[in-house]
């Protein structure tokens, strides 16, 4: 079984940064590659930020040079930090991770609950 929890989440200015963290309760962390995704209501969930298991890391084109996604394979845990927030960031992100997957933006196996950010103008 893999469990994710998100965290980090919350009410932020426009302009301003957060940082979220999704810890995953596996022994093998560092064979999996995490992504972060996130949803508004009546829209689908979207890519965000990958990071797979070799390293590699992705972003989609509406977060390039704001966000960073990064791992702490002995802590579990992958991080997204989000700089320079716009509004049309507010949305409810959320960790997945798939095994030896190569493939980043998509074809994941587990979701956490996912931590709601909001940010305002």
């Amino acid at each position: 079984q893999v469990q994710l929890e998100e965290s980090g989440g919350g009410l932020v200015q426009a302009g301003g940064s957060l940082r979220l963290s999704c810890a995953a309760s596996v022994r093998t962390f560092s064979l999996y590659t995490m992504g972060w995704f996130r949803q508004v209501p009546g829209k689908e969930r979207d890519f965000v930020a990958g990071v797979s298991w070799r390293g590699g890391t992705y972003y989609s084109d509406s977060v390039k040079g704001r966000f960073t996604i990064s791992r702490h394979n002995a802590k579990n845990t992958v991080y997204l930090q989000m700089n320079s927030l716009k509004p049309e960031d507010t949305a409810v992100y959320y960790c997945a991770a798939a095994k030896f997957r190569d493939t980043i933006t998509a074809g994941y196996d587990y979701w956490g609950q996912g931590t709601q950010v909001t940010v305002s103008s």
